[in-house]
């Protein structure tokens, strides 16, 4: 072999062992590692000298951020709805360096949560609105969708997400069917707290109040924005203490409890949503959230 020739053998040989060396550096995981609908999820990526990572997963495209004090690792904050179907769902992530970029695929199984069917018994203008009613209920649909597309595109939240009330218990109501009044039935996407009207009802993690006003379902309603897509939402409240567009910490008060809008009685609903997928609150602040390295 010509000397041409063997050099540029050696260039491509190297060049093929320095990807495949590359591509074994990167790996993906995620915790939990059992999902099942209605989980929120860390998607966990070890890349040595990455510059960004992105992912796909269920339609949504997110970015990483990076662990403080650990450059090559990488996280991202998501979760599937408690309305999801249980199967194989793929995960697509993408590394870049200073040199290439490198795609790679997992398949996650999904599996099904235990929920229950519960019987409540409401007002029946909650279960069949007049037309005026109905007028309501649109713009404030309208409303929801305005904010909810109104997600800061950088992570607001700082550290773990936590209770928004000290020490009332939580009923086990998250993913419950729930039927009103014998007749209409719907998932209930949140999780609601045992609170007498007036308990103090904090802000689960750091972020934006995006909505603060009465809705029709809803009562008086607090929205807080924790970026890239994640947003808590807390119903039923007699008295709002923030405002619209103010920032909030994680523990600040926001609220008073209460029974306004569609209530049984008095009691706090939390539900939490990522890029419009509801995820168990619960589940949430099991999880252990690493420190983000700033930017």
């Amino acid at each position: 072999m010509k000397p041409f020739l063997r050099s540029v053998w050696m260039f491509v040989a190297f060049a093929l062992l320095s990807l495949t060396i590359r591509a074994q550096d990167v790996s993906v995981a995620w915790k939990p590692q059992e999902i099942t609908n209605g989980s929120p999820c860390i998607f966990v990526v070890k890349a040595h000298q990455a510059t960004a990572v992105t992912g796909t997963w269920r339609g949504h495209a997110f970015s990483f951020f990076r662990q403080k004090g650990d450059p090559e690792s990488w996280y991202s904050l998501a979760g599937i709805d408690v309305s999801a179907k249980p199967g194989n769902y793929d995960l697509t992530v993408q590394v870049a360096t200073s040199s290439n970029t490198q795609t790679l695929h997992r398949t996650i199984a999904v599996g099904s949560a235990p929920y229950k069917e519960v019987p409540l018994t409401v007002p029946e203008k909650f279960v069949r609105p007049d037309p005026e009613a109905q007028k309501i209920i649109a713009a404030d649909q309208e409303t929801k969708n305005k904010v909810f597309a109104d997600s800061a595109q950088t992570r607001l939240w700082t550290d773990r997400f936590s209770p928004p009330l000290r020490s009332a218990p939580r009923t086990d109501s998250f993913g419950t069917r729930r039927t009103f009044n014998g007749s209409i039935a719907s998932v209930h996407r949140g999780l609601d707290y045992r609170a007498a009207t007036g308990t103090p009802v904090m802000a689960v993690s750091a972020g934006r109040v995006i909505l603060a006003r009465p809705l029709y379902y809803e009562g008086n309603c607090v929205i807080i924005d924790h970026g890239l897509g994640s947003t808590t939402i807390y119903m039923h409240l007699s008295k709002f203490d923030v405002k619209e567009g103010e920032q909030v910490s994680r523990g600040q008060r926001i609220a008073l409890s209460g029974g306004t809008g569609r209530a049984t009685g008095p009691h706090l609903h939390l539900s939490a949503r990522w890029q419009g997928e509801y995820l168990d609150p619960a589940k949430l602040f099991l999880l252990r959230l690493p420190s983000p390295q700033q930017p």
